[in-house]
């Protein structure tokens, strides 16, 4: 995994416990929301990076077939 998504999911799972605790409903929401923000930029990000190494792959495959 790369660093940043590693970082975001962090990020949600300290947003999922802050909603957990959180004793009013709407800074609950927020937190919720904010977990679901950081859980989309951590699927992005892992996505960015499957295509990358990917990308990785078919350019070491071209070079070896020069």
């Amino acid at each position: 995994m790369s660093s940043n998504h590693d970082f975001y999911s962090a990020r949600a799972a300290e947003a999922r416990a802050d909603a957990n605790s959180a004793k009013l409903d709407n800074v609950r929401d927020r937190c919720l929301r904010s977990a679901e923000a950081w859980e989309a930029m951590a699927a992005r990000a892992h996505r960015s990076e499957v295509f990358r190494a990917k990308q990785e792959e078919e350019k070491a495959a071209t070079r070896l077939d020069a």
